[in-house]
């Protein structure tokens, strides 16, 4: 039985769609025969989405760990390092050190942790890019840590499908960037059909640190600019438009003025079994995209919209160039304005049984853990 060990951030941002990231991932590799365990040690302080700030205490942070993987039979497969106390939670230090010295492979998720040069170290290393565009600007400005750091795993993967490709302007960086898409295990999000619920999404209006500027342009890592651009679509649809939306309480008036549903991310965000129940209630999902994503035509696919397809829901998304690897008939359609969203929706609410059809089947066929995660192991040598 192989060994695989998931590195993540899903202890520093205890939040439903990080811990869905984590679970089919870990659940993936475990269908495929592996033995496989989380570890968590990024050296960052803990996040807490009740406060949205940084805290000085991780104990909501563990209590997230222990009751997520107890829920899914992980009770005994997890570790995370508090660096503010300097305490190992879950299977505690010893355990975690001598699992990532014999790992077959370890899957550096996120970029989650940099790799210690000193660590001893059986297995291959894989790097798992799930938010392209910052570390490719970085390598293409000859950014020493961003090298040293990517040059310390012996594979790489990304979710820029396009990356590499004529329609994506970033440059590879000398990295030999193996596509993949964000894994699902569609059995857990089985859905009644036919929801009476709006459209939704979980989202951020604005994140910092993460804007780059290439070719004297400057790309946001945000989806504030999406957001300004589709402002009044609610008056351009008959379908009900409702965001569980993270951001100040002036920008959530404005948006409900324009006719958005708003909602509190908190209560939804949680808890894995209240995200997955807020998307299941779904009619499907309507969403904008991180402007640097949209912008360089990376092929992106979300995470939280594989969930969304695999209950059977079907998504309005921004278009990210994602239909150069998928099919954008039935069950997913991409938009690039304003007036092509209106009409997507229309689209999908005219025929909605197919849709809903269609979304789970792509859902099955693109994105399914058994169908993505055996190619890691493969690039892994495993």
């Amino acid at each position: 039985m192989k060994r695989v060990v998931v590195l993540g951030l899903m202890g520093q941002y205890p939040l439903g769609g990080m811990a869905w990231q984590v679970l089919h991932h870990m659940i993936g590799f475990r269908r495929l025969g592996c033995d496989c365990f989380y570890v968590e040690n990024s050296g960052a302080p803990p996040y807490s989405p009740r406060r949205v700030s940084v805290v000085e205490d991780a104990r909501d942070n563990v209590r997230f760990l222990r009751d997520t993987f107890r829920r899914f039979d992980l009770a005994d497969a997890w570790a995370y390092y508090d660096c503010l106390s300097g305490s190992w939670f879950g299977m505690g230090r010893a355990r975690a050190t001598e699992l990532l010295a014999s790992a077959d492979v370890t899957v550096n998720l996120c970029g989650a942790t940099r790799p210690d040069p000193g660590a001893l170290r059986r297995g291959c290393l894989v790097y798992l890019e799930t938010d392209p565009v910052l570390e490719q600007v970085k390598l293409a400005a000859g950014d020493p840590d961003t090298q040293a750091m990517l040059d310390a795993h012996d594979v790489h993967f990304t979710y820029a499908w396009n990356l590499g490709t004529p329609a994506c302007p970033l440059s590879t960086g000398g990295i030999a960037w193996r596509v993949t898409h964000p894994p699902v295990l569609v059995d857990l999000w089985r859905s009644p059909p036919h929801p009476r619920g709006a459209w939704r999404t979980v989202a951020s209006w604005d994140n910092r640190g993460k804007d780059v500027v290439l070719d004297g342009r400057t790309y946001r890592w945000a989806k504030r600019p999406s957001f300004e651009r589709v402002l009044d679509l609610p008056s351009q649809t008959r379908e009900r438009l409702e965001l569980a939306l993270v951001a100040p309480e002036s920008v959530r008036e404005r948006l409900r003025a324009h006719g958005w549903c708003v909602r509190d991310p908190y209560p939804i965000s949680r808890r894995v079994a209240a995200y997955r129940r807020y998307l299941q209630g779904a009619k499907g999902e309507f969403s904008v995209e991180k402007q640097s994503v949209v912008a360089l035509r990376t092929g992106w696919f979300s995470d939280r919209s594989v969930c969304f397809l695999a209950a059977g829901r079907p998504c309005v998304v921004e278009d990210t160039g994602f239909g150069s690897r998928l099919p954008l008939d039935a069950g997913l359609l991409a938009w690039s304005s304003a007036e092509e969203a209106a009409g997507a929706l229309a689209a999908v609410a005219g025929d909605y049984a197919r849709h809903a059809r269609a979304a789970r089947s792509l859902a099955l066929e693109y994105f399914e853990a058994s169908v993505l995660l055996p190619a890691i192991l493969e690039a892994a040598g495993a």
